[in-house]
């Protein structure tokens, strides 16, 4: 039961009433006043009841778990997910015994599921919400890989006094080799080409 229409002899009353029916708090409701009754003649004669409709608020954080659930078990994948919200930036921490069907060569398919969960969460939402879509660390892995490659390729950039080319990444991919780089003395980095593929440019200064 996600809605309901109650009275009381106050409107006051009448949401307690509802709250109480669908045992949830105020804050979780949204509240339509429909008629805000009427005391009468010594609160008794003529009196008319307040009547209410209250509605649970959508929690559109539970129904992008759901839809995760959904996605990952058409590709016969059935995961546990662990969810931190952190002001607007939300992350699902996905766990299966086949995990790596849902990270893909690089993370592609991750990323891809990622970009889904995206739209899902913030399709309906008053707020928005940034998302993070991990699959049992692999995100902090990529990180650690990433930081690694930036500097091997800085490097090899520097050693050749040429530019070079990394292989094409998603946007919060490149912004990573970015921020290792932004201040090496020696080489600047920009993003060259357009998506799918986008790639970072190492260049000796």
């Amino acid at each position: 039961m996600r809605e309901i229409t109650a009275s009381g002899q106050t409107v006051e009353e009448a949401v307690q009433s509802a709250l109480e029916q669908l045992n949830t708090t105020r804050d979780q409701v949204e509240i339509e006043i429909i008629d805000e009754g009427k005391k009468g003649l010594l609160g008794v004669f003529g009196s008319k009841r307040a009547y209410v409709k209250v509605k649970i608020k959508k929690n559109y954080i539970e129904e992008t778990e759901t839809f995760i659930h959904e996605v990952t078990k058409n590709m016969n994948v059935d995961v546990d997910i662990t969810t931190t919200v952190e002001e607007n930036h939300v992350t699902f921490e996905m766990n299966a015994e086949n995990i790596a069907l849902l990270i893909g060569k690089r993370g592609q398919t991750l990323n891809a599921l990622q970009y889904l969960v995206h739209l899902a969460l913030n399709k309906d939402s008053e707020e928005y919400y940034s998302v993070t879509l991990d699959a049992e660390g692999y995100r902090g892995r990529r990180r650690e890989t990433l930081e690694s490659l930036a500097g091997k390729m800085a490097d090899k950039a520097i050693r050749l006094n040429k530019r070079v080319a990394l292989e094409p990444m998603a946007a919060f991919e490149r912004k990573i080799i970015h921020s290792v780089l932004q201040d090496h003395g020696d080489i600047s980095t920009y993003s060259e080409g357009a998506e799918p593929h986008r790639h970072i440019v190492i260049k000796p200064n």
